[in-house]
């Protein structure tokens, strides 16, 4: 992240050494090491927080892609039997249509028994 050689570091330590004296040079640099490692565990958190988030977001946009995939895939599948169903719906309506037409205009699913009646 920021570029600090064992130089920059000695002048940084004579510096503070300097300024706050030898009493008390180990509190402060204590003091700005827990704050340090904070700062460093406050950032890593936040890092893996938006990791996760990104994660979970690539998850919801793979796992819709996908569904999307096999809808498509089961409407393919639905297809003939769709067209099946319809045809043999057809087939049955064009069958009782004959029937009935075969039969003088009587509907012989429907119970007439007007011949039987005549006979009698």
């Amino acid at each position: 992240m920021f570029d600090i050689g064992f130089f920059e570091l000695l002048v940084v330590g004579v510096v503070a050494l300097l300024v706050l004296g030898p009493e008390r040079l180990p509190m402060a640099a204590r003091t700005c090491g827990l704050w340090l490692g904070r700062v460093r565990r406050s950032l890593g958190s936040i890092q893996s927080e938006i990791r996760e988030e990104l994660r979970l977001e690539e998850l919801k946009r793979t796992t819709a892609l996908q569904q999307e995939q096999l809808t498509r895939e089961l409407d393919e599948m639905r297809q003939p039997f769709v067209q099946s169903t319809e045809n043999d719906k057809r087939e049955s309506e064009t069958a009782a249509s004959a029937d009935v037409a075969a039969s003088g205009g009587r509907d012989i699913r429907a119970g007439d028994n007007s011949q039987g009646k005549d006979k009698a």
